[in-house]
C-alpha cells in the first residue's frame, strides 16, 4: 500500500505523474454532467461543437428570427398602447394665432396690425385648386393615398442616409402638419414617435381637405408670411384666391427653405424649385403638358419689412390698443392672437390732410419744434384725425394724449360760459384798461397789448382776447365757478394748475390737447359733452361684432348759453386773433387762441358746427425743458394766430371739402342786464363812450411784458390808429347796449404751449 501511494521521486516517475494528470483533465472536459431535464432544452453551448472557430461562436438562425419576432412584437404592442392612450391635444397657441386688423372708419383700408405670427385664416374651398395641389406635388405625392406617414418614404430615406447621401426626411405632409399645429418643432426620437402616432390618428378623424387647409395656414413661407394668404400678399401684392398656377408653384417650392430659396436671395435656385414642382404636378395629373409649357416665372414684389408702428400712423394704432385693452376687456395676448378686425374712427382723407397741414410748415423750422392735433366729431366724440407726431418709432411719446401745456387765453371761455349760464348778457361791459389792480391778484393785470379799450362787452372782450375784463368777471364770479365749468365741459379736474382761483382765467392750467378736444367738443355740440375715442367697432375671426363704441352724450350746459358763448367766439374768427380763418375757410367758424408765458407754447381751438379740431405748438430743450419758440418761415414770434390758427385751417378747409356749409344757432339777443354800457354824456356833439386809446390794433400776445409794437407782430397787415365799426355780420342788431363790432382785421396773435403752469395769482399772466 505504502508503494502505491508514494510520491515519484525519479525524473521518469515524475513524466508519467504528469501526463496522468492530463489524461484525467481531457476526460473530466468530455464527460457529460448530470442536468436537469427541464434545463437542457433552454441552455445553449459556447462554442458550438462541430462548427467551425467562427460560427461555433454565433447564435443560430433560430435564435436571432425568435428574437427579432420577440421584439418586434414587443413594439407592435408598445405602439398599440401609445395609439390608444395618447389623445389628440388641442392646438398650439401658435396654430391658433391669427393677425389682428386695424382699419380706417370705412372698414377696408388698412392702418395697421397686431401679431405674434403675421397670419390671415383662408379656407381651402376660397382657395383655386391648383394651390393645394401645388403644394402636395412638391410636400407629399402621396398625401391622399398614405395614413398619414410614408413607410416608403422612411425606408428610401433610412437607406440613403446609411449610403452617405445628403440627408433626407421622411416627414408627411400630415406629419408637417401635427408638428406646427399641436406638438411644435421635435428633433429626438420619442419626439418623432409621437409626431407619427398622432399623424395617423389625425388621418383617421380628419379629412386630407381638413389637414390641407390647416398646413396651409400654418406653414412658413418666408418674407414674415405665416400661411398662404400672407405670403400671396408678401409676394405678389394680392389675395390667395387669385393666385395663379405659376405663382402657386413658386410658394410651394420655396416651402424647405423659405430664406434661402426667396427669388430675392437666390433667384436662380427659386426658379429651379418653381420648374421642379410644375414638372411633379404634370407627372401627378394636376395639370397637363400644354399648361405646363405656357408658364412663365413669375415677378414677385421687392419684399421690405413694414412696422406697423412707424410714422405718424404708429401713434395711432398705440391709441387703438390702449383702447382695445381698456374700454373693450380685450387683453394684449388675445389683441395679438385672435384674428380680430377693428375699425377705428379715423377718416383716410383727413387723417392725410392733418398729416399734410404739418408737414407743409416751412423747412427751416427747429427740429424740436412740436405739434400736435386732434379732430373729433362733436356729435359723437369719434376721433376723425390725429397727428401726435412724424414718427412713433424714433419718438414714442403723444403728443396729444400724453403732452401738457398752459391753456392760456383758450381758458377764459369757461368764465364766459359761467357768467351766461348765471344770467349775464354777452353785452355786459367792463372797463379795459391795461395794468388794472383787481381783488384776488397779488399785482395789477395787465392786458398783453398794453391797451385801453375803455369800457368794452363780453363780445369785444373775447373777440380781442382782453384780460382785464376778465379777470373783473372772473372774480366777481367766483373763480371755483369758472373751474366747476371747465370740468362739466371735460378738463379733468386733477389737471396740474387748475385751481380756485382767480387767475385761473388766464388758463394756468396745463392741459393735454386731448382734454381741451373734450372740452371745446362740448361747445361745439351745443351743450352736450362726448368722451372722444377712436374704436369704432371690433369683429371676431368669425366676422361677429363683439364691441361698439358707446357714442352718447351727457347735457351739461343749456344749448341757449351755448348759442351765446359761440357768437362770442365766432368773433374771434372773423375779425379778431384767430382773423385767418375768416379769411381763408370759407364757412363759418368759431374758436379761441391762446398762449402762455414767455411765447412757450401756442395754439388754436375752435369748431364748425360738423367738426371739432385743436391745434398746439411748443418747444422742448435738450433736457427737456420748455423752451421759448424760435421763430422760423420769417415769422419772429410764434404765437396762436400764426401757425397754429394756420394748420387748423388748412386741414380744416381739406377736411371740410365737400361737406354742407352749415350755420351755428342764432345768438340769444338778451340785452345787458349785470353792466350795461355807460351812457354818454349830454351834449351838443356827444362823443362816443366808450372810447379807446390810440394804438395799432393788437395782436394776441402771451406775455404782457413784451413790448413789441404791431409792426413786431407776427403776421398781418398793419391796421390804422383805430378801426372803422361796421355792421355784426350775424346776431342781433345793435342798440345802446348792444354795440356794433369792428370790421377791420386784427393782426393775429396768441397761442398755447407746453408750460406746466401754476395757478398763480399775479395779474400778469398769460394773456391772448
Amino acid at each position: 500500500m505504502r508503494d502505491e501511494h508514494r510520491k515519484p521521486r525519479t525524473r521518469r516517475e515524475l513524466r508519467e505523474a504528469e501526463a496522468a494528470r492530463a489524461r484525467a483533465r481531457r476526460t473530466r472536459g468530455t464527460k457529460k454532467r448530470a442536468v436537469p431535464a427541464a434545463a437542457r432544452g433552454r441552455r445553449r453551448r459556447y462554442p458550438r461543437p462541430g462548427k467551425g472557430p467562427i460560427l461555433r461562436w454565433l447564435p443560430s438562425w433560430k435564435l436571432v428570427l425568435g428574437t427579432l419576432a420577440f421584439v418586434a412584437a414587443l413594439g407592435l404592442g408598445a405602439f398599440a398602447l401609445a395609439y390608444a392612450l395618447l389623445q389628440v391635444p388641442e392646438p398650439d397657441d401658435f396654430a391658433r394665432a391669427e393677425t389682428s386688423t386695424v382699419t380706417y372708419a370705412d372698414g377696408t383700408t388698412p392702418l395697421g396690425s397686431f401679431s405674434e405670427f403675421d397670419r390671415q385664416i383662408v379656407s381651402l374651398a376660397d382657395l383655386p385648386e391648383h394651390v393645394g395641389h401645388a403644394v402636395v406635388a412638391s410636400e407629399d405625392r402621396r398625401f391622399y393615398t398614405n395614413p398619414g406617414i410614408d413607410v416608403r418614404g422612411i425606408v428610401r430615406a433610412m437607406w440613403n442616409n446609411i449610403q452617405g447621401k445628403p440627408l433626407q426626411g421622411a416627414s408627411t405632409l400630415t406629419q408637417q402638419y401635427v408638428e406646427r399645429y399641436y406638438v411644435g418643432t421635435t428633433k429626438s426620437i420619442p419626439g418623432k414617435a409621437k409626431e407619427a402616432i398622432l399623424a395617423l390618428k389625425i388621418d383617421r378623424q380628419q379629412s386630407k381637405e381638413e389637414i390641407l387647409e390647416n398646413y396651409l395656414n400654418t406653414i412658413y413661407f418666408g418674407r414674415g408670411a405665416y400661411g398662404i394668404q400672407v405670403a400671396a400678399e408678401h409676394y405678389f401684392g394680392k389675395d390667395a384666391a387669385d393666385l395663379t398656377i405659376s405663382e402657386s408653384a413658386l410658394l410651394a417650392g420655396v416651402i424647405p427653405a423659405p430664406s434661402v430659396w426667396d427669388p430675392r436671395v437666390s433667384p436662380d435656385r427659386a426658379e429651379e424649385r418653381w420648374a421642379r414642382v410644375l414638372d411633379l404636378m404634370v407627372e401627378d395629373g394636376w395639370i397637363t403638358a400644354e399648361e405646363r409649357a405656357a408658364q412663365t416665372f413669375p415677378e414677385t414684389l421687392d419684399y421690405q419689412p413694414t412696422n406697423a408702428l412707424r410714422g405718424p400712423e404708429g401713434y395711432l394704432v398705440d391709441m387703438v390698443k390702449k383702447e382695445v385693452m381698456e374700454r373693450a376687456d380685450i387683453t394684449e395676448d388675445e389683441l395679438n392672437t385672435r384674428g380680430l378686425t377693428i375699425i377705428s374712427t379715423i377718416d383716410a382723407e383727413r387723417q392725410q390732410a392733418a398729416v399734410d397741414a404739418v408737414q407743409s410748415l416751412p423747412e427751416d423750422r427747429p427740429e424740436n419744434n412740436t405739434v400736435g392735433l386732434a379732430s373729433m366729431d362733436p356729435a359723437t366724440g369719434a376721433l376723425q384725425a390725429v397727428y401726435a407726431g412724424p414718427d412713433f418709432l424714433n419718438h414714442p411719446r403723444n403728443a396729444v394724449t400724453q403732452d401738457r401745456a398752459q391753456a392760456g387765453s383758450t381758458f377764459k371761455v369757461w368764465t364766459l360760459i359761467t357768467a351766461l349760464s348765471e344770467g349775464y348778457s354777452l353785452y355786459d361791459t367792463f372797463p379795459s384798461a391795461t395794468d388794472m389792480t383787481i381783488e384776488g391778484f397779488d399785482r395789477p393785470v395787465r392786458n398783453y397789448d398794453r391797451v385801453n379799450r375803455g369800457y368794452i362787452n363780453l363780445v369785444r372782450s373775447t373777440q380781442d382776447s382782453v384780460n382785464t375784463p376778465y379777470a373783473q368777471l372772473n372774480v366777481e364770479l367766483g373763480p371755483e365757478r369758472t373751474m366747476k365749468t371747465a370740468v362739466a365741459a371735460g378738463i379733468p379736474e386733477d389737471t396740474p394748475g387748475l385751481e380756485p382761483v382767480p387767475s385761473n382765467v388766464l388758463g394756468p392750467a396745463s392741459l393735454r390737447p386731448i382734454d381741451q378736444l373734450r372740452a371745446y367738443g362740448t361747445i361745439a355740440s351745443g351743450g352736450e359733452r362726448h368722451e372722444p375715442y377712436i374704436v369704432a367697432e371690433i369683429h371676431d375671426d368669425a366676422g361677429r361684432t363683439i364691441y361698439t363704441a358707446e357714442s352718447s352724450g351727457t347735457r351739461v350746459f343749456a344749448s341757449d348759453v351755448i348759442a351765446d358763448a359761440t357768437y362770442a367766439m365766432q368773433e374771434v374768427t372773423r375779425s379778431g386773433t384767430a382773423h385767418y380763418v375768416g379769411e381763408h375757410l370759407g364757412r363759418p367758424a368759431a374758436g379761441k387762441t391762446g398762449s402762455s408765458n414767455d411765447y412757450k407754447s401756442a395754439w388754436f381751438a375752435g369748431f364748425t358746427p360738423q367738426l371739432v379740431t385743436v391745434v398746439d405748438m411748443y418747444q422742448v430743450g435738450p433736457n427737456g425743458e420748455e423752451e421759448e419758440l424760435t421763430g422760423f418761415g420769417g415769422i419772429r414770434t410764434i404765437a396762436g394766430g400764426t401757425y397754429p390758427t394756420q394748420i387748423w385751417t388748412h386741414y380744416m378747409k381739406a377736411a371740410l371739402e365737400g361737406t354742407e356749409v352749415l350755420e351755428f344757432p342764432e345768438p340769444t339777443g338778451k340785452r345787458a342786464t349785470k353792466h350795461p354800457s355807460p351812457k354818454p354824456t349830454r351834449t351838443e356833439t356827444p362823443s362816443p363812450t366808450p372810447s379807446e386809446t390810440e394804438s395799432p390794433e393788437p395782436s394776441e400776445e402771451p406775455s404782457e411784458d413784451s413790448g413789441e409794437d404791431s409792426s413786431e407782430r407776427p403776421s398781418g397787415p398793419e391796421p390804422s390808429e383805430s378801426p372803422k365799426p361796421s355792421p355784426s355780420p350775424s346776431g342781433p342788431p345793435p342798440d345802446a347796449n348792444q354795440p356794433s363790432k369792428p370790421g377791420g382785421s386784427a393782426a393775429p396773435g396768441g397761442g398755447r404751449g407746453s408750460g406746466t403752469g401754476g395757478s398763480g395769482q399775479g395779474g400778469r399772466g398769460p394773456g391772448g
